[in-house]
């Protein structure tokens, strides 16, 4: 589901609800991005497939070997360490046994957010670009918390910014400072024609950057709307998920998937992020809005299972709802 049909609470009083966010749903701060730091404990990062990496660290790996976690006991088999002989289970049983233990891997987390034109597009609370970003700064701040180093690209269509991992609270902060940077350029340049040939270029690029800087073990978060997803896109994505932990966060707005009700009528404009053309729609008529409604859920299955194939675990999140009332009301595989 792409987003909630119910009409929330929360459009009874949107400007409330911004200043709650210290947002104004369009421009992006960096007070609004620190503000999920107190909030990092609606998530769980926690590695839902073996990790690959070699490095120290905090995850468990599924390859036994000697390390810091205790995993079982079983019959001593020839080249096993005599250090982890079990001595107590030994005599108990009469039978040599030994200890076994998961080897403790370190996982970086990158974060890779697109705030591409496309993004700069939201009918009710925010912008799916700031949307994004809250998502982006709730998972490094989580990251954050667990000891995890944090990194990753944040990308329009002209520009890019490239962070290699860091750790502690600079890895966190030097994320957030590079979201409210780009997230401005892209307003600055919104206004300019776009060549969509050119931005889904952009995104395949920056695809394989995040190919480059995603070393084997680590959880990678692509935060988009995927309306830039290409073949050549999805086979880094797909390469990007043999070897690390791969999770794409869909953004997207009410509008692009249903047009509003209307008791009679109306002719209304719409422009969107992607495109300067004011496009015109009929409200109230109900065959239209049938016909739009089945091209936006045909585009979001094909988009669906194109990441799917690629190896990607999808969650999806709403631009009109805050972030914090769509983890309340449940997000698969995030929710503590």
């Amino acid at each position: 589901m792409w987003f909630n049909q119910k009409k929330s609470t929360e459009q009874d009083n949107p400007q409330a609800l911004l200043d709650e966010l210290v947002s104004n749903g369009i421009e992006l701060t960096i007070d609004e991005l620190i503000r999920y730091q107190t909030k990092s404990s609606l998530i769980n990062l926690a590695a839902s497939k073996s990790s690959h990496g070699k490095m120290s660290g905090n995850y468990l790996a599924r390859s036994k070997g000697r390390g810091m976690e205790f995993d079982e006991v079983r019959h001593y088999q020839n080249g096993d360490d005599i250090r982890a002989i079990d001595w107590r289970v030994t005599a108990r049983t009469g039978k040599t046994h030994t200890k076994l233990f998961r080897e403790e891997v370190e996982r970086p987390v990158l974060i890779a957010t697109d705030l591409s034109t496309s993004m700069l597009f939201g009918s009710r609370l925010l912008f799916k670009s700031v949307q994004a970003a809250h998502v982006a700064a709730l998972v490094a701040w989580h990251a954050k918390s667990r000891g995890d180093r944090i990194g990753g690209v944040v990308f329009n269509q002209q520009s890019h910014t490239e962070l290699k991992p860091r750790s502690r609270q600079q890895g966190v902060l030097h994320y957030l400072h590079a979201l409210v940077k780009s997230h401005a350029d892209s307003i600055q340049i919104a206004s300019e024609n776009e060549d969509r040939e050119r931005t889904k270029l952009a995104f395949e690029q920056n695809c394989a950057r995040l190919r480059q800087l995603a070393k084997p073990g680590s959880l990678v978060y692509l935060i988009t709307d995927a309306f830039s997803l290409s073949d050549e896109a999805v086979r880094h994505l797909a390469n990007i998920s043999r070897h690390c932990e791969l999770v794409v966060c869909l953004i997207s707005d009410p509008l692009e998937q249903q047009l509003p009700d209307s008791a009679q009528k109306i002719s209304v404009a719409i422009t969107s992020g992607d495109n300067d053309e004011r496009q015109q729609f009929i409200l109230g008529d109900k065959a239209l809005a049938e016909k739009y409604h089945q091209q936006a859920m045909s585009l979001n299955d094909s988009i669906e299972q194109q990441l799917t194939k690629a190896g990607a675990r999808l969650l999806h999140f709403c631009a009109s709802e805050a972030l914090e009332t769509q983890l309340h009301r449940g997000v698969a595989s995030w929710i503590r």
